[in-house]
């Protein structure tokens, strides 16, 4: 699917279901060097959680961290003091950190403005899963204000799954340009979320590359992955 929509290279995200295993998700990375990078699962509650920080990006193809916040046991890890040496550790080692945290955006910019040189990346732009359409447009309003942290991006991924119009989603462009205009270039990250998507792999990638015009030439190769190639240190295939 890659390779027919000109996409050459992709970050996996392990899903919750597995648990903590990251292994066949750098397994895979490794079975196609040049193609993968991992954000792996991580327990900060865990005995002995903490101690992996320091080597977490030697391991092979790991890139940094994915985070879940939706589920009623993850939840209260945003609490105020509750993850404090996760954070700060992370930081101190310059750990990505993607976070599935929709409706705690208060939340986010709390450790957004706590720990300003953590990398911090809002995954699904920020909005509920069960939303579609209309109702996306009250989850945009609590994830613009974090903008104003430079250390925050937006991946807009999963896109096609939070409207009920068919490609190229119009309705969802207005939603889309104010990501744009306030997170700039940069800080805004295209993504698929291939697994659940209910369009083709290439509709999502021409969603963007051949329907948005707002997104000017010279910027979309920045959303487009260069931008979060940046974020997670990963050298350019020519660089």
């Amino acid at each position: 699917m890659m390779n027919s929509a000109g996409v050459s290279r992709a970050i996996i995200v392990p899903p919750s279901p597995v648990g903590d295993s990251n292994l066949f998700a750098l397994e895979t990375a490794a079975k196609y060097p040049g193609r993968f990078l991992v954000m792996g699962r991580f327990n900060p509650t865990a005995a002995g959680a903490l101690t992996q920080l320091p080597t977490w990006l030697d391991q092979a193809y790991m890139a940094g961290i994915r985070m879940t916040f939706h589920k009623p046991e993850w939840a209260n890890w945003l609490a105020d003091g509750v993850l404090e040496g996760f954070w700060r550790s992370c930081e101190n080692y310059r750990i990505p950190v993607m976070l599935l945290a929709p409706g705690r955006m208060t939340e986010i910019d709390r450790i957004a403005s706590r720990y300003p040189n953590q990398t911090l990346i809002v995954d699904h732009l920020g909005m509920h899963s069960h939303h579609r359409d209309s109702d996306c447009g009250e989850d945009l309003k609590t994830v613009l204000p974090l903008a104003r942290h430079p250390n925050v991006s937006i991946k807009t991924s999963a896109v096609p799954c939070y409207t009920n119009e068919p490609f190229p989603f119009r309705n969802f462009n207005g939603y889309l340009e104010a990501i744009y205009q306030s997170f700039g270039p940069r800080r805004m990250l295209w993504g698929s979320d291939v697994s659940r998507l209910p369009c083709t792999y290439i509709e999502a990638v021409t969603h963007f590359t051949e329907t948005l015009d707002f997104i000017s030439k010279e910027d979309l190769p920045w959303v487009m992955g260069r931008s979060l190639s940046a974020l997670l240190r990963w050298a350019e295939p020519n660089e």
